[in-house]
C-alpha cells in the first residue's frame, strides 16, 4: 500500500469523516446509478482491488462503492471503535479472527459461504478468499554473479558472508506497526528456529523496515534494496509481470501462506450489499480457471511450492500471539535481534 496514495481522494475524505480518525492510505468512491452505497475498509491497494470492484459494479450498476485503504492495525482499531463500514477486508488474518471472536463481526450465510472448504471460514463469521505466500523479492542485478538462496539456511549464509554487499540493502516488515508482518514473523518463528538466526543476521546489516509490501518491492526495483523478505507473493507477481529487474524466490524449506479474509462488521448498515460483495469475493476465491485478477484463488497451485506449503489455519490459535504479554515478549526479542547497533 503506497503511502503516496495518501493524497489521493482527499476531497472525499472530508465527506466520510476519516481523515483525523483513521490513517487513510487511499480512498475512492465508485458512483452508482442510485443512492445505495456499500462501504468497504480494506488493506488491499486500489490498483490491486479495483478490477474486482469494477466487475462487481458492472453487474450491479446501481450500487455505489466507497472503498477505503488503511493498514491492518488501523482497520482493526476502526472496527473496535465507532466507525461504520459494511465490509472489512484484511491480510492480517489473526486480527480479523480476533474481531470475529470478540463479537465485532456478524454471522452471514449464503450458497457461496456454504461452498467454501471448512478451513477457509469460521462459524459463518470470517471468510477467506485468497491464499497468498510470503516470498523473497530480489534485484536481478545484485544476483548476477551470486548464487541464489533456496532455503533460509542458504539466505543466512549469504548475508553473513557478504556484509558489505548487503549493508543497508535488506528490507522486511517493521512488525511493531505491520499487522501482516507480525503475523508472518510469529508464524515463522513458530515453524523454524532459523527465523531468529535470520533476524539476528539481518540486524547486523542495518535493515530497512517497512509497513507494507508495495514499498519494499518499489525499493528493490529502484536498487535501494538488494532483497525484500516476506513480501506478499501476489503483489510481487503483479509487479514482476511489468518489471524484469525483479525476481521472486520461494524458499524451499517452507512457506508462510496467509488467507486474505473478509468479515461483515456488527455495525454494518447495508448487510444486503455487503453480502453480495462478499459472495462475489468468495466465488472469485474459488475459481479454478485462469483469471487476470492478481489476487490468487484459495486453491492456486500453479507455482511450485515447498512440501511444507499450507495456509495458516483459521482458529483460536491465531490469538496466542495477540495476547499482550506474548506480544511484548516477541517484540522484545525481535527488537534485540533486528535493531543491533
Amino acid at each position: 500500500m503506497r503511502l503516496a496514495c495518501l493524497a489521493f481522494g482527499l476531497g472525499l475524505l472530508a465527506q466520510i469523516g476519516l481523515a483525523q480518525e483513521i490513517e487513510v492510505e487511499a480512498h475512492r468512491f465508485y458512483e452508482g446509478t442510485s443512492d445505495s452505497v456499500v462501504r468497504v475498509i480494506s488493506t488491499a491497494d486500489l490498483d490491486v482491488f479495483e478490477p474486482f470492484l469494477l466487475e462487481f459494479q458492472r453487474t450491479r450498476p446501481a450500487i455505489g462503492i466507497d472503498y477505503t485503504v488503511t493498514s491492518s492495525t488501523e482497520l482493526h482499531r476502526a472496527m473496535t471503535q465507532d466507525h461504520t463500514f459494511d465490509l472489512a477486508i484484511s491480510s492480517a488474518m489473526d486480527l480479523q479472527f480476533k474481531l470475529a471472536n470478540d463479537g465485532f463481526a456478524q454471522s452471514y450465510r449464503s450458497s457461496a459461504t456454504d461452498s467454501l472448504p471448512a478451513w477457509a471460514s469460521w462459524r459463518n463469521l470470517i471468510f477467506a478468499f485468497t491464499s497468498e505466500p510470503a516470498v523473497v523479492v530480489i534485484s536481478r542485478d545484485d544476483f548476477v554473479r551470486q548464487p541464489k538462496p533456496v532455503t533460509r539456511q542458504d539466505l543466512i549464509a549469504l548475508l553473513r558472508e557478504n556484509p558489505a554487499r548487503f549493508q543497508g540493502r535488506v528490507g522486511t516488515y517493521d512488525v511493531r506497526v505491520s499487522g501482516l508482518g507480525y503475523l508472518f514473523a510469529t508464524q515463522e518463528a513458530r515453524a523454524s528456529d532459523a527465523y531468529w538466526r535470520l533476524t539476528e543476521v539481518m540486524g547486523r546489516l542495518d535493515p530497512q523496515l517497512y509497513c507494507c509490501s508495495a514499498q519494499m518491492i518499489d525499493d528493490v526495483a529502484s536498487g535501494k534494496l538488494a532483497l525484500a523478505y516476506n513480501v506478499l507473493g501476489s503483489y510481487a507477481a503483479q509487479r514482476i509481470a511489468e518489471d524484469d529487474r525483479l525476481e521472486i524466490l520461494v524458499l524451499e524449506d517452507f512457506s508462510n501462506v496467509m488467507l486474505r479474509t473478509a468479515i461483515i462488521p456488527q455495525s454494518a448498515q447495508n448487510v444486503e450489499y455487503a453480502g453480495a460483495l462478499l459472495d462475489d469475493l468468495l466465488r472469485a476465491g474459488m475459481r479454478d480457471t485462469p483469471s487476470a485478477w492478481v489476487l490468487p484463488p484459495l486453491s492456486d497451485r500453479r507455482d511450485p511450492l515447498p512440501a511444507a506449503f499450507g495456509p495458516i489455519r483459521l482458529g483460536p490459535g491465531l490469538m496466542v500471539n495477540l495476547d499482550q504479554l506474548n506480544r511484548r515478549a516477541f517484540l522484545d526479542a525481535w527488537e534485540s535481534g533486528m535493531e543491533q547497533r
